[in-house]
C-alpha cells in the first residue's frame, strides 16, 4: 500500500520497503526519450515545479496543518463545473478527519494555498467491501476568496474509458519521505482485465493517488488498486478507469 500509515485509519500491512529514503537515480538504460510524456523513460526523480505539476497536491491530516512531514497521500486537480474537485484512491480517503490538500507542495511551503476537503465520493465497490477494483475516489474542495482549486492551479481532464497502455503516462505523487513531488514516465500494461501497471522505480509510501496524465492530458489512471498501488517501490497499479469511475465522476459532478 503506497500510503503512509496513520493512526485512527485502516490498518495497513507493514510496508519497511517503503517508508525507506530511497535515492533517486538515473541510470544509462533509461535514457530513451519517453512516449507521450517528458523526461527520460522509466525514470523517477524530483518533478519540476510547472503548471502541470501545480495541478497535483499532497493530502494532510488537518491537524497537522500543511506542515512538513505530515502527508500521507496524493490528489489532483480534475476538470468539472465547479472547479473543485479531486481524484484520488478510495483508500486515501476511508476515514472520518479533516483533510487538507496542498497543490504544488513543496519543501514546506504552499505556492498556490491550503485547500480544505469537503464531500467525498467513493464507489460502492470500495464502501461495501474495500474492493480493490473500485479503489478510485473523488472530494471537492472548498473556494477559497471566492475561487476554486481549478480556477487557481487549473486541472486535468478525467477520462475513463482509454486502453491501457494507449499512449505513455507521467505519474506524479508524493513520497512520504520526501519534501517535494517526483514524477516518472512510462507506459502501462494491463495486470488484469480490470488492473493496469506501470514499472516506475522508487514511488513509495505516501504516491497512492498520484493521477496518470496522458500526453494529451487525460488523468487515465489513479495510482492504487492492486495491492492498494503495489508491494513494492518499482512497479505501481491503478484500476482501469472504466464504467464505475466514469458513473462515479459524473455523480461527483452532478450531484450539487
Amino acid at each position: 500500500m503506497k500510503r503512509t500509515f496513520r493512526i485512527g485509519r485502516l490498518p495497513c500491512p507493514p510496508r519497511p520497503l517503503l517508508c525507506a529514503v530511497v535515492a533517486l537515480a538515473v541510470t544509462s538504460a533509461s535514457e530513451a526519450a519517453a512516449d507521450a510524456g517528458p523526461g527520460p523513460f522509466g525514470v523517477t526523480r524530483v518533478a519540476a515545479a510547472t503548471a502541470q505539476s501545480a495541478r497535483v497536491g499532497a493530502l494532510f491530516d488537518a491537524d497537522r496543518g500543511g506542515g512538513s512531514g505530515g502527508h500521507f497521500c496524493t490528489a489532483s486537480v480534475v476538470r468539472s463545473p465547479r472547479h473543485d474537485l479531486l481524484v484520488t484512491a478510495a483508500h486515501c480517503l476511508d476515514g472520518d478527519g479533516d483533510l487538507l490538500f496542498v497543490p504544488g507542495w513543496r519543501d514546506g511551503r504552499a505556492p498556490y494555498g491550503i485547500w480544505k476537503v469537503g464531500r467525498r465520493y467513493l464507489p460502492a465497490g470500495w464502501a461495501g467491501g474495500q474492493d480493490e477494483d473500485s479503489d478510485v475516489a473523488f472530494a471537492t474542495v472548498e473556494d477559497r476568496g471566492g475561487q476554486g482549486v481549478e480556477d487557481t492551479v487549473g486541472g486535468n481532464r478525467f477520462a475513463a474509458g482509454v486502453a491501457t497502455g494507449a499512449t505513455a503516462v507521467t505519474v506524479t505523487g508524493y513520497p512520504n519521505s520526501r519534501e517535494a513531488p517526483v514524477s516518472c514516465t512510462s507506459k502501462p500494461t494491463a495486470h488484469s482485465r480490470t488492473q493496469q501497471r506501470i514499472e516506475c522505480p522508487d514511488l513509495t509510501g505516501g504516491t497512492s493517488g498520484s493521477p496518470w496524465v496522458n500526453g494529451d492530458g487525460q488523468v487515465v489512471g489513479v495510482l492504487g488498486g492492486h495491492e492498494q498501488g503495489g508491494a513494492t517501490a518499482d512497479i505501481s497499479y491503478s484500476v482501469v478507469l472504466g464504467a464505475e469511475a466514469d458513473e462515479l465522476y459524473r455523480d461527483a459532478t452532478a450531484d450539487r
